[in-house]
């Protein structure tokens, strides 16, 4: 098992590398960051101009193309980060705040979302074809259908806008971290913030794991060596927990580690809902402006939070089924 995640960890380096480098060759020609630059300083002297690009490696070429990443490479490593295009900020501080944010309100829905679409999709696989399997695929779907913005503006709608119609005063905040003006931290403020954008995600992440959960479930508790199992005077509750669902998880083990990967790197639509400061709408800004000292950290981020959550994916499978040797 060591020896898999080391050799793993090691092919991890190149794939980061290349990844990477395509992603800055994409990002150079499709943003163009002197224009972006030029956009936002229009009266920038020639020497500011060429002190731009020199400080962010903007040579052309592919040799430029080359220079210009392992510079920025080796800054970034460093922490010697070129500053925003807009502004002139530090970008180190910002995009440390959004992904702490982003991984407070990821973590939080992920887990919750998980733990109750798997117990769900258990619930309903126990008795397929019953009044509850019936109505929990039937939630599901409709929850699958409706897409996270919809959920989003009905749920602000609610407790926000109509609530305080009713109540005279909202129930829950419908952007940011805190309110405005806010010091310091505070944990039941935080929470309060946090709340109706973690359900609009859990929403999506209980529809899908609820199915996964069921499918998986009753492929493996129709086979034959359940049935074999059974024979033998195992009772039902051990070769549920024993064997059942031990075997089910393992492809459900792929999907979750996809899924967290792409929602550490940014809940998108429902942060820019929200107005909530995470990394989807730290990058959706950059992007916006064309600032490519910020759009490429929120990328290389992405990149290492993919490749490590299916590593910890494929030392999973060997975890929950010893069968499958890894190391081979």
């Amino acid at each position: 098992m060591l020896r898999f995640v080391l050799r793993r960890l090691l092919w991890a380096v190149p794939m980061v590398l290349i990844v990477t480098f395509l992603v800055y060759v994409a990002l150079r020609v499709g943003t163009n960051p002197l224009a972006s630059y030029l956009r936002v300083n229009q009266r920038a002297s020639a020497k500011k101009i060429q002190q731009y690009i020199e400080t962010n490696g903007l040579y052309e070429g592919f040799g430029g193309y080359l220079r210009g990443y392992f510079q920025w490479l080796q800054g970034f490593v460093t922490f010697d980060w070129p500053r925003s295009i807009k502004g002139s900020r530090e970008v180190w501080p910002e995009f440390r705040d959004a992904m702490m944010n982003t991984l407070r309100l990821g973590l939080t829905a992920t887990g919750i979302g998980i733990l109750i679409g798997l117990s769900l999709g258990v619930f309903v696989a126990l008795k397929p074809g019953g009044l509850r399997d019936t109505t929990v695929n039937t939630g599901a779907f409709v929850a699958i259908s409706t897409p996270p913005y919809v959920s989003a503006l009905i749920l602000q709608l609610v407790f926000a806008v109509y609530w305080n119609r009713w109540f005279g005063s909202s129930l829950l905040p419908t952007s940011g971290v805190y309110p405005p003006g806010n010091r310091g931290f505070d944990l039941f403020l935080m929470i309060k913030h946090m709340v109706l954008p973690v359900t609009v995600v859990v929403i999506q992440i209980v529809a899908v794991y609820t199915r996964y959960m069921r499918a998986s479930l009753l492929e493996v508790l129709n086979s034959e060596y359940m049935r074999t199992a059974r024979s033998k005077g195992i009772s039902e509750r051990r070769v549920l927990v024993r064997h059942a669902l031990r075997n089910a998880l393992i492809p459900i083990v792929t999907v979750a580690a996809i899924d967290i990967g792409a929602i550490l790197g940014g809940l998108i639509i429902t942060e820019r809902i929200f107005s909530y400061p995470g990394l989807g709408d730290f990058f959706l800004g950059a992007y916006d402006n064309g600032d490519f000292p910020q759009m490429m950290p929120w990328m290389f981020f992405f990149t290492l939070v993919v490749i490590f959550f299916n590593l910890v994916a494929d030392v999973s499978y060997a975890v929950l089924d010893p069968r499958i040797r890894l190391g081979r």
